[in-house]
């Protein structure tokens, strides 16, 4: 009996509980000003964190392709240029609907030439800021993040 939980627990439960990790693509959007670079955060919806615009990859797109498109949805990112490599990466826990946590990495490509429109899909939902990356990674919650951000 012993064998068969044992057997049970690691060849179905286990394996359940330790799955790989979802894939999503954020935008760094960047901005050169005269007091220095700047990157654009944005604040999530559910509990106001301050992030990247991201998302899930989109059919039809390169992963950078959807980083931009989720940049317009979220944060009025009507154009720019974007690396085609991603910066670096970095993993949260994200609670999907039901509060069911699943592990994610981020893959994050950096988006130059930004232009900003007033009104854009999510406007009402979420604010925006452009800060300096030290100031970005001291309001970002993940670890992973802020190293990229103070690589900048």
């Amino acid at each position: 009996m012993m064998n068969q939980l044992k057997a049970a627990w690691t060849g179905m439960v286990q394996p359940l509980l330790s799955r790989p990790k979802r894939l999503q693509v954020a935008a760094l959007c960047l901005r050169d000003t005269d007091a220095g670079r700047e990157v654009l955060l944005i604040t999530s919806r559910d509990t106001g964190r301050w992030i990247l615009p991201k998302g899930w990859p989109i059919d039809g797109l390169t992963a950078p392709g959807a980083a931009l498109q989720e940049a317009w949805e979220e944060a009025g990112v009507k154009t720019g240029t974007i690396t085609e490599v991603p910066l670096g990466s970095y993993d949260y826990d994200k609670r999907l609907e039901g509060g069911v946590p699943v592990s994610v990495e981020v893959k994050v490509y950096a988006v130059e030439d930004v232009k900003l429109m007033d009104s854009y899909p999510e406007v009402e939902e979420r604010n925006r800021r452009w800060l300096s990356p030290s100031e970005a990674a001291g309001l970002v919650d993940e670890p992973g993040l802020q190293d990229i951000l103070q690589q900048l």
